[in-house]
């Protein structure tokens, strides 16, 4: 039975109704937790069921973008879920929002273990949660925000998900070995299996489209039972998942290159700033789905990022924040509190342990839901509609440039393009002189207001 309404409305930190403020009545209540309310109780459990299942083909997907385990990536998840509720008891930064391995940096792990090896990941995980800690005790979140426009961090995530969605195109139609032929790419079995997962993917699309709204979770079960029947009866290519040990290790450099460390710094300074904007990003979307309209507090929520991240350096984690896609789950499926999110982090833990099971997950679901998702960062360009030509301009240049370049080279890249465009509009449209155009925009910086948001 859902909560009175009376239940659902926040209470404001001086323990008053805030419809009673107005009127001058005190009334004895105490403020909503961020972390648990007993009334709240069955319907946290209920979300915390629902977006841990959906939450574990999207961590599939993310792992295998990132050239990471998958056991380790459900275990990055199932410890940030328990650091998120933790921290929801002391410092909370959302109330509802469900962390998770980001879909926007998998490109850019996935590049660092190729430059780095998997064997120093660790470390530079934890020199990026070293360099967020910072950026959360100093409030600095502020400071990256004016430097780097949000519409080139559209353009960036549009550029990731291009390649998410171009990567996993080619699981709709990987067949079985035995089914390969010689002389034939396109053969009756894979010309199938592009059909299936057509026709998967168009199921999916219609199915989000109906219940995007009030059960998101719909889709991603219907499609992953209906991928799992029909893989009885045809020869599909099936998920296969590495039985990696978890082992808690320091997590130390394993390279004694001075040129090495330079880059490694740099690698993990973008891992760091990319984490936290996006984190940043989301905690404004949570804020305005909160079905009690509670304020986020994101250096809060940076908090539970750089620790959940350095805590998972220790076993060879990947990097966490509260993503968008599960925080609506979370939220449609009835989530009040932050107990969700420790229900979810149960939820994935028994797959962590029984990995097995996630065997019977046919490659063409999992395709399906991971182009969906990139293709989700790709209309995100959208949103920088409303700055201006420019920046939509700039956004699309982005994205091309960290698809076609690299993603590090790409933002800065954009970035250096940018700066120049606007020193050279003010210097020579406007006639302001160089040493001024370099005042202002120090200026930014300077008289950036403190305090968390």
């Amino acid at each position: 039975m859902s909560p009175t309404k009376h239940h659902d409305i926040p209470v404001s930190p001086d323990h008053s109704h805030p419809a009673a403020a107005g009127a001058g009545i005190q009334l004895d209540i105490k403020p909503a937790s961020a972390a648990f309310e007993a009334r709240y109780l069955a319907r946290d459990i209920q979300a915390g069921i629902i977006t841990g299942a959906m939450a574990i083909p999207l961590s599939v997907g993310i792992a295998l973008m990132s050239d990471y385990p998958i056991k380790v990536a459900l275990a990055t998840v199932a410890f940030a879920c328990f650091i998120g509720w933790i921290n929801a008891f002391i410092k909370p930064g959302n109330y509802i929002g469900a962390p998770g391995v980001a879909a926007g940096l998998a490109p850019v792990l996935a590049m660092g273990v190729a430059n780095f090896g998997m064997e120093n990941m660790a470390f530079v995980i934890f020199l990026t949660s070293a360099m967020q800690a910072l950026i959360w005790k100093f409030n600095w979140q502020k400071y990256i925000l004016l430097a780097v426009p949000s519409y080139l961090v559209e353009g960036l995530l549009a550029g990731v998900g291009l390649k998410i969605a171009l990567k996993f195109l080619t699981f709709t139609y990987e067949i079985p070995a035995e089914q390969e032929s010689a002389e034939v790419f396109w053969n009756g079995a894979r010309i199938q299996m592009a059909l299936v997962s057509l026709a998967g993917f168009v199921a999916f699309l219609y199915l989000f489209s109906k219940y995007k709204d009030n059960k998101p979770a719909v889709p991603y079960f219907l499609l992953i039972g209906a991928s799992i029947v029909v893989a009885q009866f045809l020869p599909v290519p099936m998920l296969h998942v590495d039985n990696v040990d978890l082992m808690l290790a320091l997590p130390l450099p394993h390279f004694d290159s001075a040129l090495t460390w330079v880059y490694i710094i740099s690698f993990a300074a973008m891992l760091a700033v990319i984490d936290v904007i996006e984190q940043v990003m989301s905690n404004a979307a949570i804020e305005k789905i909160d079905p009690l309209g509670r304020k986020c507090n994101t250096n809060n929520s940076l908090l539970a990022m750089w620790i959940g991240n350095m805590g998972a350096s220790f076993f060879g984690g990947m990097t966490n924040l509260d993503g968008l896609a599960k925080s609506t789950t979370n939220k449609l499926a009835g989530a009040r509190t932050k107990f969700s999110v420790l229900v979810i982090g149960i939820v994935i833990t028994f797959f962590v342990m029984n990995s097995q099971y996630l065997e019977y997950l046919p490659k063409f679901s999992l395709a399906a839901i991971m182009i969906f998702t990139g293709w989700k960062m790709i209309m995100g360009l959208w949103h920088v509609i409303h700055y201006g030509q420019y920046a939509m301009v700039m956004a699309t240049v982005c994205a091309l440039l960290v698809y076609k370049v690299g993603i590090f080279e790409g933002l800065l890249i954009a970035m250096a393009v940018h700066g120049l465009i606007n020193y050279v509009v003010f210097s020579q449209a406007d006639k302001i002189p160089g040493k001024v155009i370099i005042k202002k925009y120090l200026d930014k910086f300077s008289s950036s207001g403190g305090g968390a948001d």
